[in-house]
């Protein structure tokens, strides 16, 4: 069962394809108005970076300039909103990964959209209330279970 608070559907998603995934991304997209926080979870291959695409694309992004931000660790994109494209994967996990990528400096901009890649490496870093966790299961070409949630 799927319910909808203030923007971003709740619930598990399956995506059968890379498309799909790519399309549930822009549908979240298309529902941010800035200030949010997107929380991505899932191993390597589970479809972040595709996810993250979507979002773009929906943010007026032209996709094919989003890459996974795995060694600048924070990527900006300018569309209607400012995106700011933040991967932790290489990093320690705890409040060391914040202050690496000055989490508390993007997250201050109610204007912009904020995703972080490998968010789980935030440990328990305090997130301001609302942030929406999205873990993503399943790689490859299987078929991915994208659940959406509120913190």
């Amino acid at each position: 069962m799927i319910s909808t608070t203030k923007s971003i559907s709740i619930g598990e998603f399956t995506c059968e394809n890379e498309q799909e995934t790519f399309d549930l991304g822009r549908g979240i997209g298309q529902k941010l108005v800035g200030g949010e926080i997107l929380l991505l979870n899932g191993s390597l291959g589970a479809g972040k970076t595709t996810l993250v695409k979507g979002i773009a694309h929906a943010l007026e992004v032209d996709e094919d300039d989003v890459s996974s931000p795995s060694f600048t660790l924070v990527n900006p994109y300018q569309g209607r909103l400012l995106l700011y494209h933040i991967d932790l994967y290489r990093l320690d996990e705890g409040a060391s990964a914040a202050h690496a990528v000055d989490l508390d400096e993007l997250l201050s901009d109610e204007n912009a959209v904020t995703v972080i890649e490998w968010a789980e490496r935030l440990g328990r870093y305090p997130l301001p209330a609302g942030a929406w966790r999205i873990s993503l299961i399943g790689d490859g070409d299987a078929t991915r279970t994208i659940s959406i949630n509120r913190l």
